[in-house]
């Protein structure tokens, strides 16, 4: 199997869509992803927030931006996501 099939055989790598917490640290973000959840007992859907560490490689992502993540190889202690691209900028005001 060539090097070409072999890329074309891999799956596709999961991505999640979330708001820029922090970009305060050098080339790292930290992105909140919200999900609702059904409560077993209450059958209420209740917000639940997942805080991932995401490569940002050339700064660009800034708080508040809504940005997509891939999943990727370990990059260090925490990091395991890289930015994909900025969805959407908060409007000033």
């Amino acid at each position: 199997m060539s090097q070409s099939e072999a890329q074309t055989k891999r799956r596709a790598r999961r991505t999640q869509i979330g708001r820029v917490t922090s970009a305060k640290m050098q080339e790292t973000i930290v992105v909140e992803v919200e999900r609702l959840v059904r409560h077993p007992r209450y059958d209420k859907y209740v917000r639940r927030r997942t805080k991932l560490y995401a490569h940002n490689a050339n700064n660009e992502a800034r708080e508040g931006d809504t940005v997509e993540v891939m999943a990727t190889r370990p990059l260090s202690k925490l990091k395991r996501w890289r930015l994909v691209r900025i969805v959407g900028r908060p409007q000033s005001a």
